[in-house]
C-alpha cells in the first residue's frame, strides 16, 4: 500500500481547521479597528486565548488511535485541502500557546506593541496554522512566504540595535534563498505529476502515489531539504540566526521560534513521505553534517559574551540532534525528534523571554557585565535554569524522554558513534547554559552601571515566568499523552522505511 492509501483523511463535520485559520485574521481586523493600542491589545489577547481554547477543543476531539488524517476539509476552489494528524495537532497547540505568551510578554514593555504590530502577530499565527494543516505544497509555500515577511516586519519595527539593518539583510537573504529552493523543488514535483498524468498537482496524497524518476530524485530532495534546513537552522545554513538574535528583538522570539520549527515539520510532512528513497540514500551525509553542527555551534556558544548570541548557537547545536533523530528513520526517533522540536520551542522561548527581562532590568546582555541578579530576580533566574535544563534533557523536563528516544534509535540504526557524539554535544550544551546562568545570576555583580538599580520583576513578568515553569514541568512529568498523540499518526511514515537499512 502507498503512503496515500494508508494515511487517508477522515472528513470534518465542523470546519474547525478553517476556524483556527480565520479566527486570528478576524481578530486582526478588530485590532486595526480599535482607536488605541491598549484596546487593540485586549482584543489580541482575547483572540489568542480563543485560539488556544479552540486548539484544546481540537485536541479533546482528536482520536489518538487513528493513523489517518482527521478533521479533513477540501474544496476544489484554489485546491484547498486541510487535515490534521497528531503531529500537526502538536504544532498547533505549540503555536497557540506561544503566541499567547508573546502577547503577555509584550505587556511588560515600556512601549507596548502598536496596533499594526499586534495585527502582524495575529497574521503570523494564521499563516503558521495554515502551514500546520495544509496538505497542498503550494499553500504551504504561500503561507511560508507571508509568515517570513511578517516576521521580518516585526523585527524591523521592534529592534533598537544600531546593526538592525545588517541583521535584517541577512535574515531576508537567507529566507529568500530558502523559499527559492523550496519553490523549485515544489515545481519539479508538480511537473513530474503533469508529465506522468497530464495534470499539474501539488496535493500531498496525489504526489505520494507517483515515484520520481531516479535521475531527478536527489535534485528534488536537496532543493526541498535545503529550503527547509535554512529555517531549522541546520549547520552550515545557520548564519542568519546569531545576527538576528543579537540585533533583533526578543519581542517576537516566540514567533520566530515557531517559524523555525516549521522546517522540522515540513521535512516530516512532505519530504520524507514523497522522497523516501532519496532520504535513505543521503541519510549518512545529512547525519554527518548534523553531527558536525552540534559540536561547531556548541563550541562557538562557549566563546560568546552576549547572552542572546549564546542562546542562538544553542538552538543551532540542538537542531543537529533533531536531524539525527529524523534521519535515523526509526519510529521512536520520529517521535523523539518531534517532541524535541516542541520542547525546544517552549524552552527556547522561555530562555529568550527571561533574557529580555534581564536586559530590561540590568541594561545589558554582556555576560562580563552581568551578575548577582538572582537576589533581585529570583523567579526569572529559576525559569532560566529550568528552561536550560529542559534544553539539555534533564529528567522531569519534556526533553528527557524525547532525547532518549532519539539516542536509542540512532544506536539501533548507526551504532554507538552518532549517539556518543550527540551526547557529548549535549554535555557541552549543558556546560555553556549553566555557565550563562552562573554568570548572569549567581556570580558577583559585573561592570554594570552602579547608578542603575535592578528593579524587582513586575507581576506580569512573574506570571509569565511561573506559566513557563508550569508548562515545562507538566509536559516533562506527563509526557505520555504527547507520545500517544503522535504515535499512531507516525505509523504510515515509519512503514515507508521499514525495509531500508
Amino acid at each position: 500500500m502507498t503512503y496515500a492509501e494508508i494515511h487517508w483523511s477522515l472528513q470534518s463535520v465542523f470546519p474547525v481547521l478553517s476556524a483556527l485559520q480565520w479566527l486570528p485574521l478576524a481578530m486582526m481586523l478588530l485590532v486595526m479597528a480599535q482607536r488605541s493600542s491598549r484596546a487593540g491589545m485586549r482584543v489580541a489577547l482575547a483572540g489568542s486565548l480563543g485560539e488556544l481554547l479552540l486548539a484544546a477543543w481540537l485536541y479533546l476531539q482528536f482520536d489518538v488511535r487513528q493513523s489517518s488524517m482527521q478533521f479533513a476539509e477540501f474544496s476544489h476552489f484554489l485546491s484547498y485541502h486541510a487535515a490534521v494528524d497528531g503531529m500537526g495537532l502538536l504544532f498547533i497547540l505549540l503555536t497557540a500557546l506561544l503566541l499567547l505568551m508573546v502577547l503577555v510578554y509584550s505587556l511588560t514593555f515600556g512601549h507596548p506593541l502598536r496596533r499594526r504590530e499586534l495585527a502582524a502577530v495575529l497574521a503570523v499565527q494564521s499563516a503558521l496554522i495554515v502551514q500546520f494543516t495544509t496538505l497542498n505544497l503550494l499553500w504551504f509555500l504561500l503561507a511560508s512566504g507571508i509568515q517570513l515577511a511578517l516576521v521580518g516586519y516585526l523585527l524591523r519595527q521592534r529592534s533598537t540595535s544600531p546593526q538592525t539593518d545588517l541583521a535584517l539583510s541577512r535574515y531576508f537573504q537567507f529566507m529568500a534563498v530558502g523559499l527559492l529552493l523550496l519553490s523549485l523543488g515544489i515545481v519539479m514535483l508538480g511537473w513530474n505529476h503533469a508529465h506522468s498524468l497530464g495534470v499539474w498537482q501539488f496535493d500531498l496524497f496525489d504526489l505520494a502515489r507517483l515515484k520520481l524518476p531516479a535521475e531527478v530524485r536527489s535534485t528534488v530532495f536537496f532543493l526541498l531539504f535545503y529550503g527547509l534546513a535554512i529555517r531549522i537552522p541546520l549547520f552550515p545554513l545557520h548564519g542568519w540566526l546569531p545576527l538576528v538574535a543579537e540585533h533583533g528583538t526578543v519581542a517576537v522570539a516566540g514567533v520566530m521560534l515557531i517559524g523555525i520549527k516549521v522546517g522540522i515539520y515540513g521535512l516530516v510532512r512532505f519530504v520524507f513521505p514523497l522522497l523516501p528513497d532519496a532520504v535513505a540514500q543521503w541519510q549518512v551525509y545529512v547525519m554527518a553534517f548534523a553531527t558536525a553542527g552540534i559540536f561547531y555551534a556548541a563550541l562557538l556558544a562557549l566563546l560568546q559574551r552576549n547572552l542572546r548570541r549564546l542562546l542562538a548557537f544553542a538552538v543551532i547545536s540542538h537542531s543537529g540532534i533533531m536531524i539525527i533523530g529524523l534521519f535515523s528513520l526509526e519510529h521512536a526517533a520520529f517521535q523523539g525528534s518531534l517532541l524535541l522540536a516542541v520542547n525546544y520551542g517552549i524552552a527556547g522561548a522561555g530562555l529568550l523571554f527571561m533574557t529580555g527581562m534581564v536586559n530590561r532590568h540590568a541594561g545589558t546582555l554582556l555576560l562580563d557585565r552581568l551578575g548577582g541578579l538572582f537576589d533581585r530576580l529570583p523567579l526569572v533566574g529559576i525559569t532560566f535554569l529550568v528552561a536550560g535544563l529542559s534544553i539539555v534533557g534533564m529528567p522531569g523536563t519534556p526533553g528527557f524522554d524525547a532525547a532518549h528516544l532519539v539516542l536509542e534509535a540512532a544506536i539501533m540504526r548507526f551504532g554507538a558513534l552518532p549517539s556518543i557524539a550527540a551526547s557529548l554535544g549535549n554535555v557541552i550544551a549543558a556546560g555553556f547554559l549553566l555557565f550563562a546562568f552562573q554568570k548572569a545570576f549567581l556570580s558577583s555583580a559585573g561592570d554594570r552601571d552602579p547608578e542603575r538599580a535592578v528593579r524587582p520583576a513586575t507581576m506580569t513578568e512573574r506570571l509569565l515566568a511561573l506559566s513557563l515553569v508550569a508548562v515545562l514541568l507538566m509536559t516533562g512529568f506527563y509526557s505520555q499523552p504527547w507520545m500517544r498523540l503522535v504515535d499512531a499518526s507516525l505509523q504510515p511514515l515509519s512503514a515507508l522505511f521499514d525495509g531500508h537499512e
